[in-house]
């Protein structure tokens, strides 16, 4: 069972040995979250007629990381540093992501001035001792945790990714002055160079270690006691699953959790249909992730921002250095509050209406109109069929919000406003997308789109207009997608750390060693989640041109070199890196000296994929069950669409547009243009006809 926690939704999967699948969708209970997971979990297991002891394990993903840091509701945490960088979470680089924003604004460290102490010690570059530690400056460490009712200590002195000595001592001392008190150490967490952002990755670490730790603790207890007997384990946001036990030591990997189980679903689906090329677009009630999918692949990074000050801007936000699945999220979803600016246009979220109360269609005292309520008066969504019928929603209270909020300023009628917002959140997701492609070196001739989330199949054929995309996938399940998502993710675990090498002079010796303790680390997380050998090793090295000052990430053959004659490892190394430069920026600079700055190894077990064919709809019942009015977005006219049910669609039957397909948690637009078909495996393909291309 997987069960991903988002901002408006949360959302269930259950999947059994023979392939059968069921699923729920609940309203995400903000205060205590556990208890939409309780309700959730006990719906799916009704559906599907079994009790909660029969199922083997459940795979969960959680924004609670990530919303503590947000909304600064994390534990009174001390950061504890060496001599002179207190201010390092203050001054951070010292790069301007705005040259010209001369009221520019930072968020705020997430430990304020007065916690941040030192202590007198100093190693070099090389890990070596220059001032040994001052046990007696730890003193007024052990004086604060005890005087301020410190919930959590952060660690992280200058260079311990070179020699992790000088934390460790300082952690035995805190902890024996005060035995249990979590602590966080750089040289755990984010081994690697540069110390402002293995810093802030170690602060957000200890920052909501308490919470994840309390909340992991209550949901084990209450699914205990509802009779759950297998393995609860953990979304990561590399893709990979943990233990609970990995995710309270490294909490700050769950920041990305429940996208990362989108993209994986994604990846399963592009291999699943053949599609070498794809993009996912996962679109749900707080904000629409979109993430470039390359031969099954999900991109992937080591550096990440939460709590970004300005929408768009890079290195506006809190970094964070640690293995995500690599994707742009904003903060479009069927929630996102729409209104006019000061300058009288249409502007759609970041602020969303969420699950409390949310959009004014849903009658629970929201009043702002949301995106989800332009979708109701444009007839995308049947008021009486929201969530499998479980969730009426109020038409009357979309119209009169909209036109409120956008047709009065605007004065245009409520249908015109209501495809306003619509058009305006679609290119704002266009523009995203557009942006992260060109960041990456990459464009979207060719590439599918995939498309999940409880609003995502609304807006996808406009989205796909906007850049340009003529196929669309649409998979089965794509209401809960995330969740599907994480019953396909292998269980992984990523092992970073720093050693610079010039390539040119390497070190096997030093290189082969390094590597062989990285990978024995990661087959040790991974044997002890899964109970058995990992099946992949994989070696990663972020690299650079002399001179440059930041790195990209390149694959490594998977044999570490041989110690006695590294020069052959090496020109592999190097053409790699021409490879990837390649594809990235162009062709490579020839001449100049390649460096190595980082190291990473991935060790995994993969999951039992257990998609069978769609079972042919018994019995003579026609799909198209209804017709219905819809604003075409492309004309701006309205027109009368057929209404099918996706449940009542077999394999090789087509639908051409205007259409709606309907299903429990989402329904999937067909425009004029397009003609959707329906896969073996259940996913409905849309593909723009040969003349509207």
């Amino acid at each position: 069972m997987g069960v991903d926690i988002g901002g408006t939704f949360t959302d269930i999967a259950l999947e059994h040995g023979d392939g059968r699948f069921h699923s729920a969708k609940l309203l995400t209970t903000g205060a205590e979250p556990a208890r939409a997971v309780l309700d959730g979990v006990a719906a799916a297991c009704e559906a599907a007629g079994i009790g909660l002891a029969e199922i083997g394990r459940i795979i969960h993903g959680t924004t609670l990381a990530t919303n503590a840091v947000i909304e600064r509701r994390g534990a009174e945490t001390l950061f504890v540093t060496t001599e002179g960088f207190r201010d390092v979470l203050e001054m951070g680089s010292e790069s301007r992501f705005d040259q010209y924003d001369l009221n520019i604004v930072k968020p705020a460290p997430l430990v304020r001035r007065a916690r941040r102490l030192t202590v007198r010690e100093r190693l070099d570059v090389n890990g070596s001792a220059l001032i040994p530690l001052d046990e007696a400056s730890v003193a007024p460490v052990l004086d604060t945790i005890a005087a301020e009712g410190i919930e959590s200590v952060a660690i992280g002195l200058l260079h311990s990714y070179a020699n992790p000595a000088h934390e460790r001592r300082l952690r035995d001392l805190v902890l024996a002055a005060h035995p249990g008190l979590p602590v966080s150490l750089s040289c755990e967490v984010s081994p690697e160079m540069r110390e402002f952002q293995r810093f802030s990755t170690t602060v957000a670490n200890a920052y909501v270690q308490p919470a994840v730790a309390a909340y992991l603790g209550r949901l084990e207890g209450a699914l205990a006691e509802a009779g759950f007997a297998g393995a609860l384990m953990v979304m990561l946001s590399n893709g990979g699953l943990g233990t609970v036990d990995t995710a309270i030591r490294f909490p700050v990997r769950l920041v990305e959790s429940g996208p990362a189980g989108g993209a994986i679903y994604a990846a399963a689906v592009a291999r699943q249909t053949g599609a070498a090329k794809a993009v996912s677009f996962d679109m749900g009630g707080t904000t629409a992730k979109i993430c470039l999918i390359d031969e099954g692949r999900p991109q992937s990074a080591r550096d990440f921002e939460v709590d970004r000050a300005y929408r768009f801007k890079r290195g506006s936000g809190l970094p964070l250095r640690i293995p995500v699945v690599e994707m742009v999220e904003i903060g479009a979803g069927g929630g996102s509050l729409c209104g006019v600016d000061g300058l009288g246009r249409i502007a759609v979220g970041p602020r969303s209406a969420g699950s409390d109360p949310g959009p004014a269609c849903y009658a629970r005292g929201g009043t702002g109109a949301t995106v989800t309520d332009a979708d109701v008066v444009l007839g995308r969504i049947d008021p009486a069929g929201f969530a499998g019928g479980t969730m009426r929603l109020d038409a009357a209270a979309a119209e009169r919000t909209l036109a409120a909020d956008v047709g009065a300023p605007l004065d245009l009628d409520t249908a015109t406003a209501a495809l306003g917002v619509a058009e305006m959140v679609d290119e704002n997701m266009a523009n995203a997308a557009r942006e992260h492609a060109v960041e990456h070196g990459r464009d979207f001739e060719g590439r599918a789109l995939i498309a999940f989330g409880g609003c995502a199949p609304l807006h996808a054929a406009r989205l796909a207009d906007k850049l340009g995309i003529d196929r669309i996938v649409v998979p089965r399940g794509a209401g809960v997608g995330s969740a599907i998502g994480f019953l396909r993710a292998p269980v992984a675990f990523e092992v970073a750390r720093s050693l610079y090498q010039q390539i040119e002079s390497l070190d096997g010796a030093a290189v082969a060693a390094l590597l062989a303790d990285m990978r024995d680390e990661a087959a040790s997380f991974v044997e002890t989640a899964a109970g058995r050998a990992p099946e992949r090793i994989s070696y990663a090295a972020f690299m650079r041109y002399r001179g440059q000052s930041h790195e990209i990430m390149v694959p490594l053959p998977e044999a570490p070199p041989d110690p006695r004659d590294p020069a052959p490892w090496s020109e592999a190394v190097s053409d790699a890196y021409a490879a990837a430069y390649q594809r990235q920026y162009g062709p490579p600079i020839d001449g100049v000296p390649l460096e190595v700055v980082a190291w990473t190894v991935r060790a995994e077990c993969r999951a039992q994929d257990t998609t069978r064919p769609l079972e042919v709809p018994e019995g003579p019942a026609s799909p198209e069950i209804a017709a219905r009015r819809i604003v075409d977005a492309s004309a701006g006219k309205p027109l009368t669409a057929a209404v099918f049910d996706r449940d009542r669609l077999g394999p090789g039957q087509t639908v051409a547009g205007p259409a709606v397909i309907v299903e429990a948690q989402t329904s999937t637009i067909v425009p004029p243009g397009y003609t959707l078909s329906c896969d073996p495996f259940g996913s409905l393909t849309l593909e723009r006809t040969a003349e509207d291309r």
